[in-house]
């Protein structure tokens, strides 16, 4: 099994999730399904199908996520240090084009979430950035074309 590279702190949203999947969601959903039950006639009860569609999905994310916490790598960014960018760090970036200033930290595929400034490790960028060092020029190809970045830092922790 190939395990999966995540910080500290997305193994425990995972954790968060999967607890309130399990403990609330799943409650919730087996009531949702139980009183559409009572209301007779399964075959055109909207109310039941939608708790059993409900049900089906939340079933299977919790499948996900004790997979993926199962393969779960957990890295201790602040036992990381050095000058190359690798999982974990947080890069400064400047565009060549439009001299914006930006800043990703580099985690794990579940914990993305690029509007907050943390970019998958598999995600193009990231995959540019691995290796490189303050002062290198990357060359990323994006969806609106290719975009040259300046590595102005790296940092871990």
């Amino acid at each position: 099994m190939e395990k999966i590279p995540m910080t500290a702190g997305g193994h425990a949203a995972l954790e968060v999730e999967l607890k309130m999947r399990q403990q609330v969601e799943r409650p919730r959903i087996i009531q949702a399904i139980s009183e559409a039950r009572a209301h007779g006639d399964l075959s055109e009860n909207a109310e039941y199908h939608s708790a059993k569609e409900a049900q089906s999905h939340n079933e299977g994310r919790i499948a996900e996520l004790e997979d993926k916490l199962g393969r779960a790598e957990i890295i201790d960014v602040s036992k990381l240090s050095g000058t190359k960018i690798k999982f974990g760090a947080t890069v400064t970036l400047i565009d060549e084009d439009t001299e914006e200033e930006k800043m990703y930290q580099i985690v794990g595929d579940m914990e993305a979430e690029p509007k907050k400034g943390r970019i998958s490790i598999s995600s193009p960028i990231a995959r540019a950035l691995i290796g490189k060092t303050i002062g290198d020029t990357v060359e990323v190809m994006a969806p609106g074309g290719a975009r040259s970045y300046e590595v102005k830092g790296v940092r871990f922790g």
